[in-house]
């Protein structure tokens, strides 16, 4: 399987002005490890002329694998000409070749209108000259508040006003993540701080999905990410889709994970608010003030979704692989190879689901077993060296490994992730060892729920807090005896 090789494309933007970007350059390109990433072009055809509207990065998208040339081939001339491509600059040249026709034109090469936009440049007065350059001036050394504006667009579908936004001034002051369906601005709401996630429009379904996941019953709670509200800016090719929720400036807990390491009752804290987070998640609730709270698979469970908040009590983020199931209804059409790679259970990496309520909730425990893998890596409560930073299976198939890479290690062999010796002489992290691979169990039912891994990490906490070191030697030993809860205590 090819693997992207795209670090830098070239970019353009023809509406640099109102955009209030570069016009044109070399755009460096982010993303999750695991994702690849692409060039695309953006242009019309304006009477035989090729005016460039849009050059830059673009987010893993299957259409634009292995391809090192930039070709739109729909057929049809469309209004907006689109093509996207594999390989450092690909996008540099680009041309039109339906596929039921055979391509005779040569690509069009890179060259924004420049003696065009020259002239027409010099054309006007000196005086709206003057007043362009002023007003550059003044959104280099002041950065706008972009008041909320709900545009009316045929593309996404109705969106209901944010009520706890109205027409507060919004202000993006700079980006703090990128991912696979779009990037996360830290943003200003009046005195506050707030978090933007913006979404192209390729990726309206994820935007749709987690804003409609948001708005269910019963999905504000302490350890699910606060959502604020949603919005859609600008229109047809340029239209962007937000979504508004609360700020946390630990991050996720990846980050926090690279730059610290966490003592044991840290480690108990993020596992036990996670793991409620989860659970109740999970959960069908009947009954509460706002209405009936249906149960929930989150489908991609990763410490990249785990967010932390400043006491690092743990909040779930990210909804936009989502799944809600209601009692008497299919869970309406869905695949189910989604989520991250790395943290794909093995029937997910077979193909071989059972589309049912708790298979998908299953999914998301195996998930959280490697995350609490990341945890207890990092935790200075063992007797040795703490462990820089990995991801789970990155000493197994690296950064960016296939699927077929996944599927080798995690289905064929049935591998997972190193439980150190050293960490099965703390009393507190031997019952987190036997937690984590009761959570990533190859048989899937045989899996713990969230709700039984709350319980757990509490249990781990009471019989650490009154072990003595003179008695740990001890209570190693009796590991084995401790009377956990049931396993399938909420599925």
């Amino acid at each position: 399987m090819g693997r992207s090789e795209t670090q830098d494309c070239v970019y353009y933007n023809s509406n640099w002005e109102k955009d209030r970007t570069n016009r044109s350059g070399v755009e460096p390109c982010f993303g999750e490890k695991d994702k690849r990433r692409h060039c695309f072009a953006t242009w019309k055809n304006v009477s035989g002329s090729i005016e460039i509207v849009k050059q830059g990065c673009w987010l893993d998208d299957v259409n634009c694998y292995d391809s090192s040339e930039c070709v739109e081939r729909k057929d049809g001339p469309p209004d907006v000409f689109f093509c996207c491509c594999e390989g450092n600059m690909c996008n540099e040249k680009f041309s039109y070749s339906p596929e039921t026709v055979q391509a005779t034109s040569n690509p069009y090469p890179m060259k924004p209108p420049f003696f065009s936009t020259l002239l027409y440049s010099l054309v006007p007065i000196m005086g709206l000259a003057a007043i362009v350059i002023f007003s550059f001036w003044i959104y280099r050394h002041h950065k706008l508040a972009y008041p909320p504006v709900l545009v009316p667009t045929q593309d996404p579908g109705p969106l209901l006003p944010s009520p706890l936004l109205g027409q507060k001034p919004l202000q993006l002051l700079e980006i703090m993540a990128r991912g696979r369906f779009g990037c996360v601005w830290k943003a200003q709401l009046l005195s506050d701080y707030v978090a933007v996630k913006i979404f192209p429009l390729q990726n309206k379904q994820s935007w749709q999905n987690e804003y409609e996941i948001y708005s269910l019953s019963g999905m504000r709670h302490d350890n699910l990410l606060q959502f604020i509200g949603a919005e859609k800016r600008g229109s047809n090719i340029d239209l962007e889709l937000w979504l508004i929720t609360a700020y946390h400036e630990k991050g996720s807990l990846t980050d926090y994970l690279k730059a610290n390491v966490v003592s044991w009752s840290e480690l108990c804290h993020i596992a036990q608010t996670m793991a409620r987070g989860l659970a109740y998640l999970h959960e069908d609730r009947p009954g509460l003030k706002d209405g009936h709270k249906s149960a929930i698979a989150h489908r991609d469970i990763k410490s990249k979704n785990v967010l932390l908040k400043s006491d690092l009590t743990a909040c779930i983020a990210d909804f936009g692989l989502a799944l809600r199931f209601e009692a008497g209804k299919s869970a309406g059409d869905t695949h189910g190879q989604v989520g991250t790679r790395r943290y794909m259970a093995p029937e997910v990496l077979e193909g071989a689901i059972s589309f049912q309520r708790d298979a998908f909730l299953r999914i998301d425990m195996y998930a959280v077993g490697l995350v609490l893998w990341e945890l207890a890596s990092r935790c200075t409560a063992a007797d040795g060296p703490v462990d820089e930073y990995m991801l789970p299976f990155e000493e197994e198939v690296g950064q960016h490994p296939s699927l077929e890479d996944m599927q080798e290690v995690v289905v064929h062999k049935k591998l997972r992730p190193t439980l150190r010796e050293c960490w099965q002489k703390h009393p507190g992290l031997a019952m987190l060892c036997e937690t984590i691979e009761e959570c990533w169990d190859h048989e899937a039912e045989a899996r713990l729920s969230a709700g039984c891994v709350e319980e757990r990490v509490i249990q781990m906490q009471r019989q650490t807090s009154v072990t003595a070191p003179e008695e740990i030697v001890t209570v190693v030993t009796m590991v084995t005896n401790v009377d956990f809860p049931p396993k399938e205590s909420s599925l």
